[in-house]
């Protein structure tokens, strides 16, 4: 049935709060679409294979993993705020590093405490804290425009990251990797600055109750569906971020880093105009269908890119594919909000970002060894990934199809 999410794509009650939420999460995803694009290089110039790459990333998501697990279990006994402020520090820290080091057991270190990202996906311990200080900026039926406005302007701020990465190719007095990482590391103390200014309201509500399951530490079973399957979504996804798809096209295409950053920087901007659509498309189908739909197409187009005879043909079927790929995120958050009680909002946030990035951290790896040979000609992890999306869309509309929620 037709609800009232779509009365504006930007609202004004996100209120001081989330303005600032969602200004961290934009100079955030601007640097990874900065260092995404150029991850691989800077580990190629250091002399490390493809496999390392691999390994580096899934130390990475194991880290995410680890803090996202502390941060669902205690952030609101910590303090939202301070927590953010803490997840920003490591973060400048480990942007330093890559910058500055060439050590690989150093950069795996650094990885694992701070915050890399293969792709503009933010399956980071920021997420799920940020989603709950945004699930109650509003009321429920503004859930889906809120959401929306958080990713959007994420997507159009990895969009120009990736630019940015473009930009770095053509300079001459660094290396661009190292250029990237120093701008993620200020980047990351922006957001430092940001979380500090967020004020008391930002924090759990005193009054929310704690359901039963909650009270004795057991994790609800709504929640651990939800997770099960975002584990899914961020498995397939994993095979095909923005790292992999950037090795890919260079060594099947042969394309440069400039062309890279150009691409990138449209496959990330299109599909933060087409998450417009996602309020009025939930107000009239509903946030499952909203959720189902775009993925479907999605998943669909990728599994056609390993078949596209050159780079033009290629790049047409992936920004096609990016399109309509994030239309289903605004929708997928706010019915996460909606199916679980607003003292649980922290923990099914935060487990679904970990169930996430333990999903990703398992993905690189299988990736980057299906990279080589026969499989790395054939598109191989593009063709898993979109068969697995396809399996979580089939999983997502048989668990949900009867639920009421619009």
């Amino acid at each position: 049935m037709p609800n009232t999410q779509a009365r504006s794509l930007f609202p004004i009650e996100l209120g001081r709060n989330g303005l600032l939420v969602v200004a961290a999460r934009a100079l955030r995803t601007f640097g990874y679409g900065c260092t995404s694009v150029l991850l691989a290089e800077l580990l190629a110039q250091d002399g490390d294979a493809p496999w390392q790459t691999g390994l580096l990333l899934a130390v990475a998501a194991a880290g995410s993993v680890f803090a996202s697990l502390l941060l669902g279990l205690f952030a609101d006994v910590w303090g939202r705020r301070r927590t953010l402020v803490a997840c920003g520090c490591l973060m400048a820290v480990t942007g330093a590093v890559f910058a500055l080091s060439e050590s690989y057991p150093v950069l795996i270190a650094a990885a694992f405490i701070g915050t890399i990202s293969p792709s503009t996906n933010d399956n980071t311990p920021f997420s799920g804290v940020e989603q709950a200080i945004l699930a109650q900026t509003c009321a429920p039926a503004r859930h889906t425009s809120v959401f929306t406005c958080y990713n959007v302007t994420a997507l159009a701020s990895g969009a120009l990251g990736a630019l940015a990465a473009a930009a770095l190719g053509l300079q001459t007095w660094t290396s661009a990797p190292d250029a990237a990482f120093a701008l993620y590391a200020l980047l990351a103390a922006g957001t430092v600055t940001l979380f500090w200014n967020l004020t008391p309201q930002a924090e759990p509500p005193r009054t929310a109750p704690a359901g039963p399951e909650r009270r004795r530490g057991r994790v609800p079973g709504q929640i651990r569906l939800l997770a099960g399957l975002s584990a899914l979504d961020a498995l397939a996804g994993g095979l095909a971020v923005q790292a992999v798809l950037a090795w890919w096209f260079a060594h099947r295409f042969g394309a440069t880093t400039t062309q890279l950053g150009l691409v990138f920087f449209a496959a990330n901007l299109l599909p933060a105009l087409a998450q417009l659509t996602a309020p009025l498309l939930a107000a009239r189908r509903g946030l499952l269908a909203t959720m189902l739909l775009p993925h479907t197409m999605a998943n669909l187009l990728l599994a056609c890119i390993p078949f596209a005879p050159d780079l033009a043909t290629a790049v047409v079927l992936l920004l096609l594919r990016q399109t309509v790929s994030k239309i289903d995120v605004p929708a997928r958050q706010a019915f996460t909000a909606a199916v679980v009680p607003p003292g649980q909002r922290t923990a099914a946030a935060s487990m679904t970002s970990l169930a996430r990035s333990v999903a990703v951290s398992v993905a690189p790896i299988a990736a980057t060894t299906m990279l080589t040979g026969t499989l790395a000609a054939l598109g191989a992890p593009l063709l898993l990934g979109a068969a697995l999306g396809l399996g979580y869309d089939l999983a997502l509309w048989r668990a949900y199809r009867g639920v009421p929620l619009s």
